[in-house]
């Protein structure tokens, strides 16, 4: 590349972020000022000791800061990726979530039950500046960031297009073409002129650091699709040692301070759900108990840390004779018939998972932690993903990395490729981050999806596509 088309490609790049940033500040700016009015127009006046100019700007800067972690957590801001719908709910709940918080220090601040009614009007502002602000923006950077040129560098082409839509990569990008690695190689790299953006899915780490190297040197951005080794060096840490540089790799290894930590909360955490979701519990019971009589709970073995099997408990969403054969199936979603009409509820909204903090409590599991399989279907699995045994380093969680990220659906393959991006990045922010994404996905159909139960030879052919390619 020459000088002059070097410094061309820099300048619109510049370009390009400071138009996109002061987009998003406009929003953090249109969020913000529902909030400063209730605050100077009600609360300010109404705290126990009024504050002066100063302590009024630390109020609001906590806010902007609040929003600003909790839209970076739900992604609340990338226009580029999600659509308006997403753009909207991501903000609304990061506004939630600031506003609650707020909401709190404002009640410290008062000393008594403020008056919640001028923080409900700014959310209820803050939620029509949000749609107004990504309909506007959405429409904004697609017109003036048309999709960018795109091409998809493969191993093999097994079902390389089925792959392309299933992951809706070309909802989001503009798909040029596909082409073999060797084909890529042996033409010198010629086939990514026009390229803007690159897609490497499954190649090897020799050729694909030729590919790297070129994309780099020529601007293209690059997205890899990782293999199970990828994922595990990606949590390697910078060693230096007999004058060299090298990689230190492992996979799960916590501090003993995490370890402590991360009991310490899963109690405490366990301990006030229990407390706050109880009357939740005690409907959902007699729910279950008035519909058909049969048991309250269902206990299911599943495998935790290091193997260990323990009993799962769920209340009781499926027919008391759902697996009188003794056969193992998977949940085929709302389509299953073995489903109750109270169960069709409590799983919408996640209920029938609330008894799981008895065993979070006893210490079976923890709140973040890889998602707990059956003995049966994890041997099936490993038949297949020997490596899926890997996730086992870890206590299993109620919530985890492959569950807000991932879908009820997702391979196995992609979702222990996730568990296991949990497990080389495990800490108390990663935690923190997937609890409140957790939150996020509560109400979001796709994550619930089951698994039709007559494409289950499918399902299989999509594992062994994505180890293949």
């Amino acid at each position: 590349m020459s000088i002059h088309a070097y410094k061309k490609k820099s300048m619109q790049r510049f370009y390009y972020d400071m138009a996109l940033r002061c987009i998003k500040a406009l929003n953090v700016v249109l969020i913000a000022a529902p909030f400063v009015l209730s605050w100077y127009g009600w609360y300010a006046s109404h705290t126990a000791s009024p504050y002066y100019s100063r302590g009024n700007g630390l109020v609001i800067l906590i806010f902007i800061l609040l929003y600003g972690i909790f839209g970076r957590v739900y992604g609340a801001l990338q226009i580029s990726f999600n659509r308006i719908s997403e753009l909207v709910y991501g903000q609304v709940l990061a506004c939630v979530v600031s506003d609650g918080i707020l909401y709190l220090i404002i009640l410290l601040l008062s000393k008594h039950l403020p008056n919640p009614g001028p923080l409900l009007l700014a959310f209820f502002a803050q939620a029509v500046l949000s749609a107004i602000w990504s309909l506007l923006a959405h429409k904004w950077y697609f017109s003036t960031f048309p999709a960018k040129e795109t091409y998809v560098v493969y191993d093999r082409k097994q079902s390389i297009d089925n792959l392309i839509a299933e992951y809706g990569i070309d909802k989001k990008f503009k798909i040029g073409k596909c082409v073999n690695v060797e084909m890529c190689l042996a033409g010198k790299l010629k086939a990514l002129e026009g390229a803007e953006v690159v897609f490497l899915c499954g190649i090897h780490s020799h050729e694909r650091n030729i590919i790297l190297k070129y994309c780099v040197e020529h601007e293209i951005k690059v997205y890899v699709l990782p293999r199970i080794g990828d994922v595990i060096m990606s949590g390697a840490e910078q060693a230096h040692l007999f004058h060299l540089p090298l990689f230190e790799v492992g996979l799960y290894n916590p501090t003993p301070e995490y370890r402590m930590g991360k009991r310490l909360f899963d109690i405490v955490l366990s301990l006030v759900g229990i407390i706050i979701t109880s009357p939740i519990m005690l409907i959902t019971a007699l729910a279950i108990k008035a519909e058909d009589g049969g048991s309250i709970f269902y206990k299911q073995c599943r495998l935790t840390q290091g193997g260990r099997k323990f009993f799962i408990i769920k209340f009781r969403s499926m027919r008391a004779d759902a697996e009188a054969d003794g056969i193992a199936r998977l949940s085929t979603g709302d389509s299953d018939p073995r489903i109750t009409k109270v169960g069709r509820f409590i799983r919408k909204v996640r209920i029938d998972e609330l008894p799981q903090l008895f065993n979070i409590l006893e210490g079976s599991m923890s709140i973040v932690g890889p998602r707990p399989e059956r003995p049966v279907i994890a041997r099936q699995y490993e038949k297949k993903l020997p490596e899926f045994a890997l996730r086992l380093q870890a206590k299993a969680g109620l919530t985890g990395y492959a569950q807000v990220y991932g879908k009820y659906n997702t391979t196995p393959y992609d979702k222990l490729q996730m568990d296991l991006m949990y497990l080389v990045n495990a800490g108390f922010a990663l935690d923190l981050r997937i609890i409140f994404k957790t939150v996020q996905i509560l109400f979001l159909k796709e994550s619930t999806e089951g698994v039709k139960e007559e494409d289950d030879e499918e399902n299989d052919e999509k594992v062994q596509r994505r180890i293949s390619i």
